[in-house]
């Protein structure tokens, strides 16, 4: 069984008065969303999806993530790269589901090279969801708050 994060046994309780070994303490912040325009540039219908994407999922899992794992200003670039990974993904599904698979090219049929490159993006995307607790494992080994999250926000309370 894993250790418990020190910000878990805070908000949990710690009945056994045992120690509680911090690690590094990221002092929390007001995360503020990126400028999506400045990452996804140009006024192409592509990089407006791109921005509406990477800014829908930055909005659905920052509130979560603020109150689960403790994040602060230090984690954007992580955060900001979750989203460009997820807005990149449905890049490629959507050219996947208009071009198809395989593509005729120069020596016959190939594979649409958008295959390949969503494949690495799942790859990377799968490392950020496992660090970031945002799957049911991950989040398995994280516990709600016993009062169900109704205290003001304070875990040092």
């Amino acid at each position: 069984m894993r250790k418990k994060p020190a910000l878990q046994v805070v908000r949990e309780g710690n009945p056994g008065k045992r120690p509680i070994n911090p690690g590094v303490v990221v002092p929390p912040g007001d995360l503020v969303e990126p400028d999506w325009k400045q990452t996804f540039r140009g006024s192409d219908a592509e990089n407006r999806r791109c921005r509406e994407v990477a800014s829908e999922e930055w909005r659905r899992i920052v509130p979560v993530l603020e109150y689960t794992a403790g994040i602060g200003d230090v984690d954007t670039a992580t955060l900001k790269d979750y989203c460009i990974c997820v807005a990149r993904i449905d890049q490629c599904e959507r050219e996947i589901s208009k071009n198809g698979l395989l593509m005729q090219g120069e020596r016959g049929w190939q594979k649409n090279g958008a295959t390949t490159i969503v494949g690495q993006y799942r790859s990377q995307l799968a490392r950020y969801i496992g660090e970031l607790g945002l799957s049911p494992s991950a989040r398995g080994r994280i516990q709600p708050p016993e009062n169900g999250g109704s205290d003001d926000g304070d875990v040092f309370d």
